[in-house]
């Protein structure tokens, strides 16, 4: 519950600190007071956008924070997700500097917007009498009826349909990808396996084409090769005075003679016996080499059209080696053997995406027939409060209509039904609601959260703020709503912005808004201050008839009050 507020610099409020109790708080003041801004004040703390407006003094920074008591609601993990440490006493503060820079805090630590959105979701309830047009609004149909179905961790209903419609969806949509695939790859099918076939079809080998190029420059100039072997053979041993190996020989032979006259003779006699055996065997080498050198025009043109053929798939895949070619060819074949395969995976996925849809059908007659009863023990709570509430014709239904699809809410399509007459036929309630009595009826939807029929179902928030929602209501039917609003705050805190006297009345805790002008700071400027039991009833009475209130006036507000 809201058990403290104190606001700087905001709007009309220069400064103020403002309890609350437990039970039932009005707040009342004239028009244009500033009772609202209490809301907006409040609002910031929830997680609003901040806007420079809402500074007076443009000079000084604006300053909202409140004190809640948590203890008892499960929030824990929500700070656990924040990083922020927990405590039963919540701490929230918002400021506003003039340079426009917001902060916020949650005992001391500082937090983002949407951690303080999710936090006030689970703290405080604001209905204002424009929330009314909400009633016409799908998703809170919705949001109204799911929170009345009663979950446990076993058994959550609308989660249950939540998993099966996104396993759907997720199904759905891998399929139709999958299916565009195989339809575009079919496309491409026909050109993949002509590249395949040419490449495998070119009998591709590692290292092949060093090979070939060394080959084809070995027969482009194998007379030439032959030409010079021959020679070099020739220069080493013929009959020629130029031979090497002859002259060579000769000089061995003179070597022989002296060397056993000496030793140098016969060291050099050695090497030159070692030159001769290496010189014949390169001799030898020559001549076999120069054997097997020929030209062959057919060996020419084949190594020639093999490398045309190498160079030509490089060129056409933008690579330049072998090796390359083969990585190509082997993904191209993995491609194809995917495509091939596609058939046999679409046809698993599209038994995957019936099955969910058979899965999804069952959870959604689920939440069909949970919605039903939630819908039936809404209507059973909501009608007492009605005809307390000066309508005791009134008739108020849920129907649940098939959807021809199934979306994120499921297989339904909510109407509120309603009519305040006897006789009349139940309609869509928006078209047939006045304000006053779409303001009641949203409050007996809030105050029927306390029925025993839905209470077990649905966790309500600690805190329930009315903004001025008796609009248009008075005499007999303000007394039931003060009445009805009493009774709720015997289970929660509810503060109720009210013009009205007899709801006002019914409070434990009054708070009077008021607005003053300043002469030293020429300007006007809001307050609040709890009453007192005596000017409780002044300020009633003031209600009821005029300031100074007449003695009757004051009579009634103490019968009012008693």
């Amino acid at each position: 519950m809201l058990v403290s507020l104190h606001i700087e610099n905001y709007a009309l409020i220069r400064e103020s600190d403002i309890s609350f109790g437990s039970g039932f708080v009005a707040i009342t003041g004239e028009t244009g007071a500033g009772k609202s801004i209490l809301l907006g004040a409040l609002g910031l703390l929830l997680g609003q956008r901040a806007d420079l407006a809402v500074l007076a003094d443009k000079e000084r920074k604006c300053i909202v924070e409140a004190h809640f008591d948590i203890a008892g609601l499960g929030l824990e993990p929500l700070f656990t997700e924040a990083d922020v440490d927990y405590d039963d006493h919540l701490l929230l503060r918002r400021e506003i500097a003039p340079s426009g820079k917001s902060r916020a805090f949650a005992n001391d630590t500082p937090v983002q917007l949407p951690f303080l959105r999710a936090l006030g979701a689970s703290l405080v309830d604001i209905h204002s009498q424009h929330q009314t047009l909400t009633l016409a609004d799908s998703a809170f149909r919705f949001t109204l009826l799911d929170s009345l179905i009663p979950k446990t961790k076993e058994n959550d209903i609308t989660q249950s349909y939540s998993d099966a419609y996104s396993a759907y969806t997720s199904l759905k949509r891998d399929l139709e990808a999958l299916t565009s695939t195989e339809a575009q790859n079919r496309k491409e099918q026909d050109f993949l396996q002509f590249q395949f076939n040419e490449l495998s079809e070119a009998r591709l080998q590692p290292d092949e084409q060093q090979a070939l190029e060394q080959e084809s420059t070995l027969l482009a100039h194998a007379e030439a090769i032959r030409e010079g072997l021959g020679e070099a053979s020739a220069l080493m041993d013929n009959d020629t005075e130029q031979a090497i190996l002859p002259c060579l020989r000769q000089a061995k032979n003179a070597l022989a003679h002296i060397a056993p006259f000496h030793p140098d003779a016969d060291a050099l006699l050695s090497r030159l016996d070692s030159s001769l055996i290496e010189l014949d065997d390169i001799n030898s080498s020559l001549a076999s080499l120069a054997d097997s050198v020929s030209y062959n025009s057919d060996r020419q043109q084949q190594v020639d059209d093999r490398l045309a053929l190498l160079y030509r798939l490089q060129k056409k895949h933008g690579v330049d080696s072998v090796e390359a070619l083969i990585a190509i060819r082997d993904e191209l074949d993995a491609r194809l053997q995917s495509i091939s395969s596609l058939d046999s995976r679409i046809q698993a996925l599209m038994e995957q995406v019936d099955k969910a849809f058979s899965q999804l059908q069952s959870a959604a007659e689920g939440l069909t027939a949970a919605r039903c009863d939630a819908g039936a023990r809404l209507s059973e709570a909501i009608l007492p409060i009605l005809h307390d509430l000066g309508m005791p014709e009134a008739r108020f239904s849920v129907r649940l209509d098939p959807l021809p699809t199934y979306g994120p809410m499921g297989h339904d399509a909510v109407a509120f039904l309603f009519n305040a007459n006897r006789g009349g036929e139940l309609r869509d309630l928006a078209k047939v609601a006045s304000g006053g009595e779409l303001s009641r009826l949203m409050l007996a939807i809030k105050a029927a959260g306390q029925s025993p029929t839905l209470s077990v179902a649905r966790a309500l928030v600690p805190t329930l703020i009315f903004d001025e929602i008796d609009s248009g209501v008075s005499g007999d039917i303000s007394v039931a709503v003060g009445t009805i609003m009493c009774r709720m705050a015997q289970h929660m805190q509810v503060i109720a912005i009210t013009h009205l006297p007899q709801i006002a009345a019914r409070a434990s805790q009054h708070l009077k808004v008021y607005k003053r002008v300043e002469d030293s700071a020429d300007r006007t400027v809001s307050h609040i201050r709890q009453l007192s039991s005596d000017e409780r009833v002044t300020e009633v009475a003031v209600m009821l008839s005029s300031d100074p209130p007449t003695p009757a006036a004051l009579q009634t507000a103490k019968e009012l009050m008693s």
